[in-house]
C-alpha cells in the first residue's frame, strides 16, 4: 500500500462522511418544498412533474445513503460510532421514503383535491426538514451542542403539531366523510406525511445520542 494510502486509511474522515450527510439533508428540504408546492397546484399536470421530480430526488437520497455505507466499509476511522453513522444515514433514508411515500400515493390514489389539512402536513415537513438539515450541518463540529439541540427541539415541536394536526383531521374524516373510499385515500396520504415528520423525530433522537456520546 502507499504511503499516501495508508495516510488517508487513518486520517478521520469529517471530509467523506458530513458532506454527504449535509447532501441528504438538503436533499430533503428540497423533497419536502417539492411536496409542498405539489399538494397546493391546481394543475394536474403540474403535480405529475412534481410528483416525478419527488421520484427522482428519492432516487437521489437512495444514493447518498449508499455512497455513506460503502464509506463505512471503505474507512478504518470514522468521525463518530459506526453504528450511529449507519443509524444516522437510515434514519435520514427514512423521511425521504415517507415523503416519496405521501407523493406517490396522491399520484396512485389520484386525490386531486388535496385537503387543508395535507397542505398544513406539508407546510410542516419544510419546516421540519430545514431544521434536520440545519442540525446535521451543526454536527461537523460536535461541541455545537446548544445549536444542534435546538434544531433537534424545534423537529419534536414540529412533529407534535404534525400528530395533533393528523388526529384532527382524521377525527374529521370519519365524522363528515359518506365516502368510504375518499376517506381511506386520504387517511393513507395523511399517514405517510405524518410519518414522514414522525421519521424527522427518529433523525433528532439520533442527533441527541451521537451528542450524549461525543460532545
Amino acid at each position: 500500500m502507499a504511503l499516501g494510502n495508508i495516510f488517508n486509511f487513518f486520517v478521520p474522515k469529517d471530509k467523506k462522511f458530513f458532506p454527504l450527510f449535509e447532501q441528504a439533508g438538503s436533499n430533503l428540504i428540497e423533497m419536502a418544498k417539492v411536496l409542498n408546492e405539489a399538494v397546493n397546484t391546481t394543475d394536474e399536470v403540474k403535480r405529475k412533474e412534481l410528483t416525478k421530480r419527488i421520484e427522482d430526488l428519492e432516487h437521489r437520497g437512495d444514493d447518498i445513503t449508499h455512497q455513506i455505507h460503502l464509506e463505512l466499509g471503505k474507512n478504518f476511522i470514522t468521525p463518530f460510532d459506526r453504528e450511529d453513522i449507519h443509524s444516522l444515514a437510515s434514519s435520514l433514508d427514512d423521511v425521504a421514503d415517507y415523503i416519496h411515500g405521501a407523493s406517490n400515493r396522491m399520484d396512485m390514489y389520484k386525490v386531486t383535491q388535496p385537503t387543508q389539512a395535507m397542505k398544513e402536513l406539508a407546510e410542516l415537513l419544510v419546516e421540519a426538514t430545514e431544521h434536520v438539515a440545519k442540525a446535521v450541518y451543526e454536527l461537523k463540529d460536535i461541541k455545537n451542542i446548544r445549536n444542534i439541540t435546538d434544531s433537534c427541539v424545534r423537529i419534536n415541536s414540529v412533529e407534535n403539531k404534525a400528530d395533533y394536526i393528523f388526529e384532527k383531521a382524521v377525527a374529521e374524516l370519519f365524522e363528515f366523510e359518506k365516502d368510504a373510499i375518499i376517506l381511506i385515500k386520504h387517511k393513507e396520504v395523511l399517514s405517510s406525511m405524518e410519518t414522514a415528520t414522525d421519521k424527522c423525530e427518529d433523525v433528532s433522537n439520533v442527533l441527541e445520542s451521537i451528542l450524549v456520546k461525543n460532545a
